[in-house]
């Protein structure tokens, strides 16, 4: 470069200024993979200019060498990239390089007023770079920042998705499973055949949870590209509001009559809300079973215009005796009620009982336009 600048020695200064921005441009390749060699090419060129024979004879010198000063933008240009791009300590380092050598430069080279001058202007130069390159370096920091705080939001997401399948899956069962073993238990010497009645419906509640388990961690090992899961048998469908009856008679087993009562048009939901609603169903009926001390309740599901509405209600004590007072089957319907953008209300009746209702919003139907061709 200071070859390319430093060869017209009748040129004025500031035309070999430009020169060496033209020649700086030259490493623009050289820049992108090696930065600090770059900063070296340009630092050398620039003082190549500087050093090199002046403009003309009989020209005072601090008037020639001014302009030729102008050959250190290249370097500051240089400069501010290292400081957007590489660390701290390089930036650091190549700044302090590059201060060095042109404040010497200057001091020898400049005199007089012009010395002042180039100093003045040499250190704006270079605090510009460096203020530019640390500005784009917080925007480029800032913006990694957003990206993984968005990844951490979706992973911390879809943390408390699968656990709250988990629970509404596994809760239910585990709880039908518990009290017909106990009933189990107790009758297996007086009266056999209700004791296998209750080894039946135990087999079968483990099947359904073990089948339900096993849907969702191949759901999981599919949401890896790179995982293939090789003979495996087709996934049965999420349970929705359909399997209402199901759910009713497997909860009557556990000793709670349900009585499901529809109201509406019925016809097919959003897979989301179908499987929140069934969801939201089931937990209330697995706290009906386990706190509410009651042998019935009843399920009233209305498809409405503009929202789906699911109540269960039961005659019982209304809250846990003997239970925590706080658990997760009620913040996991809440939360399943917030992410649809729906309501949800859950506590005692005044006359008795506990009620769970929830409100989600349906979205419209598409409507078929049909235009003149």
């Amino acid at each position: 470069m200071g070859l390319l600048v430093g060869g017209a020695p009748r040129a004025s200064g500031t035309i070999h200024g430009i020169g060496a921005l033209l020649a700086a441009s030259l490493l623009v390749g050289v820049l992108r993979r090696r930065p600090v060699l770059a900063l070296v090419m340009t630092l050398l060129g620039s003082t190549a200019v500087v050093v090199g024979p002046p403009s003309s004879a009989g020209v005072d010198l601090s008037a020639s060498y001014q302009g030729e000063f102008l050959s250190y933008l290249a370097v500051d240009l240089v400069l501010g990239f290292i400081v957007a791009t590489r660390a701290r300590r390089a930036s650091t380092v190549a700044a302090a390089t590059s201060l060095a050598v042109q404040l010497l430069l200057v001091g020898g080279f400049a005199h007089g007023d012009s010395l002042t001058v180039n100093l003045v202007i040499a250190l704006l130069a270079m605090a510009a770079a460096c203020t530019a390159g640390l500005l784009s370096r917080e925007r480029r920091e800032h913006a990694v920042a957003l990206r993984a705080q968005e990844v951490g939001e979706a992973v911390v997401a879809e943390r408390l998705r699968i656990a709250r399948e988990l629970h509404d899956m596994v809760a239910h069962s585990i709880g039908i499973i518990a009290i017909q073993a106990g009933v189990g238990s107790r009758v297996i010497r007086t009266q056999p055949e209700e004791a296998r009645e209750a080894l039946r419906a135990i087999e079968a509640t483990s099947r359904e949870t073990l089948s339900g388990l096993r849907r969702t961690v191949v759901a999981l090992r599919q949401a890896d590209p790179h995982t293939e899961v090789s003979g495996r048998a087709p996934l049965t469908p999420s349970p929705g509001l359909a399997d209402l009856e199901r759910l009713a008679a497997a909860t009557a087993d556990a000793g709670v009559r349900v009585d499901v009562r529809r109201s509406g048009e019925q016809r097919p939901l959003p897979a989301d809300i179908d499987l929140s609603a069934y969801r939201i169903v089931q937990e209330a009926l697995t706290n009906v079973v386990r706190h509410a001390g009651t042998g019935g309740c009843w399920v009233a599901v209305d498809y409405g215009d503009g929202e789906l509405s699911v109540e269960v209600v039961d005659d019982g004590r209304g809250t846990a005796e003997d239970g925590p007072p706080h658990g997760f089957g009620i913040v996991g319907m809440r939360e399943r009620v917030a992410l649809l953008n729906g309501r949800i209300s859950a506590g005692p009746r005044p006359e008795g009982g506990f009620r769970v209702v929830a409100r989600l919003p349906l979205p419209e139907p598409a409507g078929v336009s049909v235009e003149a061709r």
